[in-house]
């Protein structure tokens, strides 16, 4: 029950991260910073595609993705519909994972340490759920500071 929950939240922010990407309608406002906005919502896009595909996809689920995480923050030129796709393949990776686990696993260690203790599966699914979920929240605000369409 808990990975059906886990998998329709992922799915159904990550479909409004797809949304709010949709507002945006070029390039230059997508990775327009100021003032104290560190992130664009073009870069924390990439950095939650970045991280899902890699934690859930490589780490959990053996898809072979090879994260470069300097390349998400760096990156200024992927338009708002190349984001989309790449969310998009976000969402199946996703899928694909919850399609697959068994509950059991769920309280399995996660493979790999990643903030210096080790942790349960659910407990680093449900940190990356919040991951997810602050930085859609950055790019919404980010895009209503810049206008209701980006």
């Amino acid at each position: 029950m808990l990975i059906q929950e886990l998998k329709e939240l992922f799915i159904r922010d990550l479909n409004k991260l797809k949304d709010e990407l949709s507002f945006y309608s070029g390039v230059s406002n997508l990775y327009r910073i100021e003032n104290e906005i560190k992130n664009s919502a073009g870069n924390l896009t990439l950095h939650l595609c970045g991280n899902l595909k890699h934690f859930i996809g490589a780490t959990l689920n053996n898809t072979g993705y090879v994260r470069d995480r300097d390349k998400e923050f760096s990156n200024k030129k992927k338009f708002p519909s190349d984001l989309i796709v790449n969310v998009v393949e976000t969402i199946d990776v996703v899928e694909s994972y919850f399609d697959t686990v068994k509950e059991e696993d769920l309280s399995k260690p996660f493979p790999i340490k990643v903030f210096k203790e080790e942790m349960t599966t659910q407990q680093m699914l449900i940190h990356l759920y919040g991951h997810l979920n602050y930085h859609l929240g950055q790019i919404n605000y980010h895009r209503r500071l810049l206008g209701a369409n980006g």
